[in-house]
């Protein structure tokens, strides 16, 4: 079977890390292949959202590290340059909104990719741990630039330093995530948030993800000079023009993510 099942509904890319047997870790094949689906849904344009999920117990245990060990192990340089890196840059670029669904735990990369999507949601039984400091290595997969961003630099150094596994509640109740759903409803609830975001305007959608990602660096200053170059972009799209009509006339809008 694939490490990684796809499969396209009401416009959402549905994308399941698809190694239940090790926690849903990532070895070469299964980091290159989802490197691949993403560029292909980047490209499709009758995709507007992507949903990142895992099967089994787990979300993503992070790095298979049974793949480390032997005479053809790849290096670390190879590793995070070919494997993770890419990952995390295509979530962060792609032109449309990522939705992870943590249906488990999520450690080491597995925690990373996940906090770097546009909305993370949890089951009620998920958890978080920055598993790195346990064999002496550093987060990775943009954890030390993402978490101290979400959550403050004391608590990400110290979840990162220890290695505290966070439970779902805890990492809702401090601003890692955005929600958590019990077990019966999570996979409903959470592409019910998916399926929202397909049918909501794609394109502006995508400007304000650009205009997260800048904010991340930018000064004050140069933030308004963003705003002000993709909300003129926002204002010459379709879903724009379908906005106002649709207020105007006293009835819900149809977008078309043009």
């Amino acid at each position: 079977m694939s490490s990684i099942l796809l499969e396209i509904k009401n416009s959402v890319a549905i994308i399941t890390l698809n190694r239940p047997e090790k926690f849903n870790s990532f070895n070469r094949e299964m980091a290159l292949l989802l490197q691949n689906i993403l560029d292909d849904c980047a490209a499709d344009k009758n995709i507007r959202c992507l949903y990142l999920t895992g099967n089994g117990k787990a979300f993503c245990a992070g790095q298979d590290l049974g793949e480390l060990t032997g005479d053809e192990a790849p290096g670390f340089d190879k590793i995070l340059s070919e494997h993770y890196n890419p990952v995390v840059t295509r979530i962060r670029n792609i032109e449309k909104p990522v939705v992870c669904a943590v249906n488990g735990v999520a450690a080491g990369a597995g925690a990373n990719i996940a906090l770097c999507c546009d909305v993370v949601v949890a089951s009620l039984s998920a958890s978080f741990v920055q598993a790195f400091s346990k064999i002496g290595l550093i987060p990775d997969c943009g954890g030390t630039f993402f978490l101290p961003r979400l959550i403050g630099f004391q608590k990400a150094s110290a979840f990162m330093m220890l290695g505290d596994k966070v439970s779902a509640t805890d990492a809702e109740r401090i601003g890692m995530i955005y929600k958590i759903f019990p077990e019966e409803t999570f996979f409903a609830e959470s592409l019910k948030i998916a399926i929202t975001l397909s049918q909501m305007p794609t394109k502006g959608l995508a400007y304000t993800k650009k205009a997260l990602n800048h904010s991340l660096s930018n000064s004050f200053e140069q933030q308004l000079q963003v705003e002000d170059k993709w909300q003129f972009a926002a204002a010459n799209t379709q879903d724009y023009k379908e906005g106002v009509k649709s207020f105007l006339e006293k009835r819900n809008p149809v977008f078309t993510g043009q």
